[in-house]
């Protein structure tokens, strides 16, 4: 039987706060009901899923370090490092796979939501679908995982 493919879903800023922040656009699911889905749906995919999430730029930085360093394919939601951090995109640069994800359609909401300093170095962007993006962005790395 082949090692399940370890993937990190990593969630920047405010993310902590799903269910209680917003929910009329980020919904009533907490961060952790969001974790113990996507280990689910990870394992049904064969998939070793770990869900992090921070508020600390540097602590995201060394994540993404962590699977530059180990080729760890990366489902990311950068938060609003996604429209400034050079520092996250410079690491995401660095990470073979990664798939930007976003809950809200970044694209119909503020003009300063609609500049991503990250897309250029993922594979893909979902954005708008709610939490299921983070469904689709596994389902992908499944699909394409040697």
């Amino acid at each position: 039987m082949t090692q399940p493919q370890r993937v990190l879903v990593l969630n920047g800023p405010n993310l902590g706060r799903l269910g209680k922040r917003e929910p009329e656009v980020y919904g009533s699911v907490t961060h952790d009901q969001l974790r113990e889905h996507l280990i689910g749906t990870g394992e049904g995919l064969g998939l070793a899923v770990e869900v992090r999430q921070s508020d600390h730029e540097g602590e995201m930085i060394g994540w993404l370090h962590e699977a530059a360093d180990n080729d760890v394919p990366v489902v990311l939601n950068p938060a609003a490092w996604t429209h400034y951090s050079i520092a996250v995109a410079d690491a995401v640069a660095q990470v073979p796979i990664v798939i930007e994800v976003h809950i809200s359609n970044v694209h119909a909401r503020e003009d300063f939501r609609r500049h991503s300093v990250v897309s250029p170095y993922a594979l893909g962007v979902i954005a708008g679908l709610g939490l299921g993006g983070y469904d689709l962005a596994l389902a992908h790395l499944a699909a394409i995982r040697d």
